[in-house]
């Protein structure tokens, strides 16, 4: 293993116990959500056979996400971030239990599922800054890239690879409520591995009062304000994806089960083979290093990743949903290290929770109202027209910030002073073990 990760950049990070413990709970758990990924749909649509079903359910998923996630984002800076990464994967894994046990049983109804969704999306929204933010504890400054490599390579592999086809086999032999229950013990699994780690100190004195919790969500905000580069591309991704992930999300299934008449091991074969071609991409960007025009790139691949979903319109066949589906996770994933590796190189430690809670905001913070409009949308204008605007509009509205003056600036610079990783790591690195982690 050791020899493995000297000659493999994007394995370095996992000579780091606790990284190493971090991604492999976090690897069962994406497992785990890649088979939701699959029981969602499937249950939804057993449910209510109308794309209208599963815009409901992403919206009660994602809404209290988005509306949660500022102040999860202040909570990982002011507490200590492995417990509330635990914290979340508890309550997750008890609400998709709970889920399992009412689908199994054949009582589970829509207003269940609805309500049992929302309480999920209030874990992800603690889990998901405390998850970035903790990366530069646990792995020295030189080795951040590898780690986002990393995290490219194992969330696709588990999460769109390995998560769908397990997931397809499992809902297609034993129906939704089986890939719940597997995606219960995959967050146990993930609760027990970061509970095996060593206490990490907390980011920063607690505040305790509202107070103190508002104006530390506004020092973040503020310092994305300052900067073009990011305001500027979480403009365009919370456009761009407004654009895409709800008609996605929704109405891939959807096709793939009511207009083409083909099962769960389709659906997840599709996730998959884009999953697949995220950690190939992953594998080739993380021995190769950063482009030098770094944010150009970034830009023009989540565009074109983007474009590539009006293909779905016209696929007929599961190959070329496959084939689209690769080519499009080549692109995202690229754009994803790059912007990945920028955050936490450019963004001072100390607020680093802070800005992820932001950007997480920002980009998602359309996504409940692009799942509520992405049923009706389908039944005024069909699937067909519907996927085709997504991706179009979805590429435009990605591509026209790259002409914003300032958001090219990261292409000229290094580490700011004010950041705790330009001097070789985390500023918590002092008190936690030495040499030592996306969303």
């Amino acid at each position: 293993m050791t020899s493995l990760t000297g000659r493999v950049a994007a394995l370095r990070p996992l000579r780091h116990r606790d990284f190493a413990l971090m991604w492999a709970g976090l690897s069962a758990s994406m497992i785990g959500d890649g088979v939701y990924l699959v029981a969602i749909a499937w249950q939804a649509y057993e449910l209510s056979g109308t794309p209208a079903a599963l815009s409901a359910v992403g919206f009660a998923w994602t809404l209290p996400t988005v509306l949660f996630l500022l102040a999860g984002g202040v909570v990982s800076d002011r507490r200590e971030r492995r417990r509330i990464m635990l914290a979340a994967d508890v309550l997750r894994a008890l609400v998709v239990a709970a889920i399992a046990a009412l689908s199994l049983t054949g009582a589970l109804e829509m207003w269940q599922l609805v309500a049992l969704v929302a309480v999920y999306g209030v874990g992800d929204a603690l889990f998901y800054p405390a998850s970035t933010a903790i990366v530069p504890m646990l792995v020295p400054a030189e080795e951040l890239m590898h780690a986002n490599a990393l995290e490219q390579l194992v969330r696709p592999l588990a999460l769109r690879f390995a998560g769908p086809a397990i997931g397809g086999l499992i809902v297609g032999a034993g129906g939704a409520g089986s890939g719940f229950g597997f995606d219960a013990v995959s967050f146990a699994i993930s609760a027990a591995c970061l509970a095996a780690m060593p206490a990490l100190p907390a980011p920063a004195a607690a505040a305790r009062s509202l107070r103190d919790g508002v104006r530390e969500a506004r020092e973040g905000l503020a310092y994305v304000r300052a900067h073009a580069w990011l305001w500027a591309t979480l403009a365009a991704a919370g456009l761009g994806i407004f654009a895409f992930y709800g008609p996605l999300e929704v109405l891939l299934p959807y096709r793939i089960k009511n207009e083409l008449g083909l099962g769960a091991g389709t659906f997840g074969a599709v996730l998959a083979a884009g999953g697949l071609a995220r950690v190939v991409a992953a594998l080739a960007i993380g021995q190769r290093g950063m482009p030098r025009r770094r944010v150009m790139v970034m830009y023009l691949s989540w565009s074109l990743s983007t474009a590539a979903i009006a293909g779905y319109a016209y696929a007929t066949a599961s190959w070329t949903m496959m084939v689209i589906a690769a080519v499009s996770g080549v692109l995202e994933a690229i754009g994803a290290l790059i912007w990945g590796t920028l955050m936490q190189t450019l963004v001072p430690g100390r607020l680093l929770g802070r800005v992820s809670s932001v950007d997480l905001t920002i980009s998602f913070g359309l996504v409940p109202l692009s799942f509520a409009l992405a049923g009706p949308l389908a039944a005024a204008f069909g699937t067909r027209a519907v996927l085709v605007g997504a991706g179009a509009i979805g590429a435009a509205c990605i591509a026209v910030f790259l002409l914003v003056p300032g958001v090219r600036d990261p292409e000229r610079q290094t580490v700011p002073d004010d950041n705790p990783l330009g001097s070789g790591g985390s500023s918590f690195n002092s008190r936690t073990i030495t040499p030592k982690r996306s969303v």
